[in-house]
């Protein structure tokens, strides 16, 4: 890697232009499209933004069937929500078509799922992960096509003009991890992937270190697609139990590999003085802890910073009645997994785009107007209400569409995630003071 890559905020009047640019390049697009027909893989009838009562077409995305991260579960819940909310006629009487693409965690496969979207016609991408934006924004932005409720793990998710998170994405878990491991831990070491995205890990949790007081981190580099972590988690231990007055913390955050790293780390610790861990929702989730031996695993005992509430809330029993009526037995769909719950919450905000259009046209445009316009959304309880707003307090640090900075703590106990502390922390300031340059 050649360093760290700076996190920006991008120009505000490039928002200016978008929609004109926007439908001019979408009807280029879909031009070209026609000349080449079959070649697009349009499907007959899928309308989605004609205004009619013809279906709505939306596309999720997800890596599936990869050596590295994988999210069968969001594509697949979006099939699962399509055929529930159509068995109840539909959003404002409209069947809800839903496209899915494997982005095999590869920037061509993204970019060609971008550009599917865009011939095929898609009103958004809803609930999708992808850790190559730079691949598939500027298609989307091309074609004026929103992106709701991406997993947050790129920059980009939070400064393109038409990506609307539900969630604050790894910036708000790091800075709200390393703001509880301040008051508990010694030295932190970070394992993290040796990726572009991976180098944004380490400023995120310092700030929160900073914000209470601590000092920086360790920065300890990883193979994103290792099988063994030995040498790594021999060095993590050694970095965070070098001061013997306190005791150290580890924090792996490498997606799909944290429990390998896991293994790795369960093997090594006999040989040191004993540490914390700690991690994130999304490197590490209930089928983890259980795989890796529950309470006799190594998760146990560790603080886990999420962004939604526990999996046992009430508030996630819409989301597992859509999972039991409609995909019963599909072992991709897991209510507990971070991706799936996303790809809820961003279909919730999609709904309720569309209902607020009534009777009008349902386009790119017109869902990306009403979300620009000042619309507020609603989950349940699962978040804050939404709305989107470039004048939000975290655009003056490069995250002008991270409006949820909310995050949730919970920790592993007797083998099981719970809730460790009620309700959210809102970590705004902690990411405002940050030093992310």
């Amino acid at each position: 890697m050649t360093g760290r890559r700076r996190i920006r905020s991008i120009l505000l009047p490039r928002l200016l232009h978008r929609p004109v640019r926007a439908r001019v390049l979408a009807t280029g697009a879909l031009v070209a499209c026609a000349s080449l027909a079959a070649g697009c893989g349009v499907v007959p009838g899928t309308t989605g933004g004609s205004g009619d009562d013809g279906p709505l077409t939306v596309m999720t995305w997800a890596p599936q069937d990869t050596e590295t991260t994988n999210k069968p579960g969001m594509p697949a819940f979006a099939e699962a929500y399509a055929r529930w909310i159509n068995s109840q006629g539909g959003i404002n009487g409209r069947r809800l078509t839903v496209l899915t693409c494997n982005d095999k965690n590869d920037t061509v496969a993204a970019a060609r799922c971008a550009r599917r979207a865009v011939q095929e016609n898609a009103v958004a991408v809803v609930g999708s992960y992808s850790q190559h934006a730079d691949s598939f924004m500027p298609t989307l932005e091309g074609a004026g096509i929103p992106y709701i409720g991406g997993y947050g793990i790129t920059t980009n998710e939070f400064t393109s003009p038409l990506s609307y998170p539900v969630n604050g994405g790894q910036p708000v878990l790091l800075a709200g991890l390393g703001r509880t491991l301040a008051d508990t831990c010694g030295p932190v070491t970070l394992i993290r992937p040796d990726t572009i995205v991976g180098d944004q890990l380490p400023p995120l949790l310092d700030s929160g270190l900073a914000a209470g007081g601590h000092a920086h981190s360790g920065d300890q580099r990883a193979a994103e697609d290792a099988t063994s972590y030995e040498s790594q988690a021999r060095q993590a231990l050694e970095r965070a139990t070098a001061d013997t007055a306190e005791r150290g913390c580890v924090v792996p955050a490498l997606g799909d590999r944290t429990g390998t790293f896991m293994d790795s780390f369960r093997r090594a610790r006999a040989d040191y003085p004993e540490v914390h861990t700690a991690t994130v929702l999304g490197s590490v989730d209930q089928s983890t802890i259980d795989a890796s031996g529950g309470a006799s695993g190594p998760y146990e005992g560790s603080y886990v910073t999420g962004w939604y509430p526990a999996a046992s809330d009430a508030r996630w029993n819409p989301m597992k009645k859509v999972i039991k009526e409609e995909a019963f037995g599909d072992n991709r769909i897991d209510a507990a997994d971070a991706g799936v719950q996303t790809t809820w919450i961003a279909y919730t905000v999609f709904k309720q785009v569309v209902e607020s259009l009534g009777d009008g046209e349902v386009s790119a445009d017109t869902v990306s107007g009403a979300l620009d316009g000042g619309l507020k959304v609603t989950t349940g309880g699962l978040t804050p209400t939404l709305r989107w707003d470039f004048q939000d307090d975290l655009a003056a640090v490069g995250f002008p569409r991270l409006v949820n900075a909310n995050v949730t703590l919970q920790a592993v106990e007797n083998g099981r995630l719970v809730a460790a502390r009620k309700g959210f922390t809102d970590v705004t300031k902690t990411l405002r003071d940050a030093d992310l340059g």
